[in-house]
């Protein structure tokens, strides 16, 4: 075996090191040092995001093709380290409390753990390679939403989330059976690709299609098989919630996009176009009406997101290297937005236990502050200018409508219509904070230092970077420069 291939893997030898590091010192500092556990995985975690950004790579495919390193996949992993950080510095007011003491370091390291899973997904060129990362993110997460165990919420969470994950990665591995038979026994994205490009449309391709996207479709939360998000969002703790609603959503996306489109791209006319506009319509439509009833913030921010991964998938409709740009740009925006809308969740919830939208009566009163942070939020969330969100969404509308198909041009229309809707729902949450004439029900208190830094970080992502074109053309060069193999199907 050639070792040197392990060179290419460089953002999970970076985890993978930071892991064993928390693991060492908090299996051997004394009780009164493991009160540093979170500072020290932050801080490890910071150095470790700038060394993987200014990573320099390489294409390169190593273990045989399985897996493949090359400057988006990158991209993607500094995005989402952008997103881990933030988690990181909004969860060290809940980690230093009580209830954490004998379990702060287990939760570094699970988080740890996902987000080297959520790497295998990202550069697997193989289904098997991509199986194992999709159960070491999943496993994981179980136990962070079940870390308030002394909550019943948060136990039944877990027990719905792990249920439910069983029966989608059964689902998924019942499909990969099928694309095992159709490849002629192998599960390489390109040999399944060659082999549905040489062969003629089969119900068995249509049964291992139908499979496969309801297996993955479990993890991004796309309606029909969206119905465990809104339990879970609400059961488990909000930095669990926060981190499950962003990180994981941008591996299983853009995994999402690389397998219909490398492995499955020829058939994409015959067999799953349709299907995709069908699930996206509806999966943002029901979002958006799901969320108008909702009155618990959690909860609301669940079905939020799963529109939110409605638009996201439109960058795989797009299929072609804008497409990838304008998604992982969605992603980054996505980030700071919904991340944004946690850490003044939490901030509130550490402080007072509430989380009813009721309770956000007159928050600009007592604090305007958090209610400021809240509605550049909720206004990058809905897409209102000159927020990224706004940005975000053109750009990901553009990308669908570069193809001049009817088709896309109508999907595009009820997209557009349904963000109507969502203003609707995300400005009720502003309407609270700040036209109530109502006394505040949250009184006046000042949120601990990490929670105002991770908001701080987020209003400046917010306000700032839908105007930085850069990042957007980066993210552009990168998806062409790395195009060639992956959109070889569209000629």
């Amino acid at each position: 075996m050639d070792y040197s291939q392990f060179s290419a893997m460089i953002p999970e030898l970076i985890v993978l090191g930071i892991f064993i590091l928390v693991f060492l010192y908090d299996t051997f500092a004394g009780s009164g040092a493991r009160k540093a556990d979170g500072i020290l995985t932050t801080v490890l975690f910071g150095l470790g995001t700038v060394a993987i950004f200014f990573a320099g790579t390489v294409p390169q495919e190593c273990f045989g093709g399985m897996y493949v390193s090359n400057s988006i996949t990158l991209a993607l992993k500094s995005i989402l380290n952008i997103g881990v950080f933030i988690v990181l510095i909004q969860s060290l007011k809940w980690t230093d409390s009580d209830d954490m003491t004998l379990r702060r370091g287990e939760f570094y390291e699970l988080l740890l753990a996902t987000l080297f899973g959520m790497y295998l997904m990202i550069s697997a060129r193989h289904f098997l390679l991509f199986v194992i990362g999709l159960e070491t993110a999943s496993l994981p997460l179980a136990a962070l939403i079940a870390f308030n165990k002394k909550h019943y919420e948060s136990t039944e969470a877990a027990a719905k989330y792990i249920m439910t994950a069983v029966f989608s990665s059964a689902v998924l591995m019942m499909g990969l059976s099928f694309v095992y038979g159709l490849s002629g026994g192998s599960l390489y994205y390109n040999d399944v690709a060659a082999a549905v490009a040489g062969g003629e449309m089969s119900g068995m391709l249509i049964v291992a299609l139908t499979f496969v996207l309801a297996g993955i479709g479990f993890k991004l939360s796309l309606v029909p098989f969206h119905l465990w998000t809104a339990d879970v969002y609400q059961g488990a703790p909000t930095s669990v919630t926060s981190y499950l609603s962003v990180i994981s959503k941008g591996s299983a996306a853009f995994a999402f996009f690389v397998i219909f489109v490398q492995a499955f791209g020829a058939a994409y006319p015959e067999a799953w176009e349709w299907m995709l506009y069908g699930i996206i319509i509806i999966t943002i439509t029901v979002g958006n009406l799901f969320a108008i009833r909702q009155k618990n913030m959690k909860r609301f921010m669940a079905f939020s997101s799963v529109s939110q991964a409605g638009y996201i998938m439109l960058g795989v409709i797009a299929a072609n290297s804008i497409g990838m740009a304008s998604m992982l740009f969605y992603i980054l925006v996505y980030i700071f937005s919904n991340l944004g809308a946690f850490g003044v969740i939490q901030a509130i919830e550490n402080q007072s236990g509430k989380l009813s939208m009721g309770d956000y009566r007159g928050l600009h009163k007592s604090n305007p502050w958090l209610a400021f942070a809240m509605t550049l939020a909720m206004f990058s969330l809905a897409g209102i200018p000159p927020f990224a969100g706004f940005f975000s969404k053109i750009l990901i509308f553009t990308s669908v409508t570069a193809s001049n198909s009817m088709a896309l041009y109508m999907l595009v229309l009820i997209a557009l219509i349904n963000t109507i809707i969502s203003l609707y729902y995300y400005l009720l949450v502003v309407k609270a904070m700040w036209i109530s004439p109502e006394e505040p029900v949250v009184p006046q208190f000042r949120s601990a230092l990490s929670e105002r830094v991770g908001l701080w970080i987020c209003v400046a992502g917010i306000v700032f970077i839908g105007l930085l074109s850069p990042i957007y053309q980066l993210l552009t060069d990168a998806s062409v420069a790395d195009a060639a193999q992956l959109f070889a199907w569209l000629g």
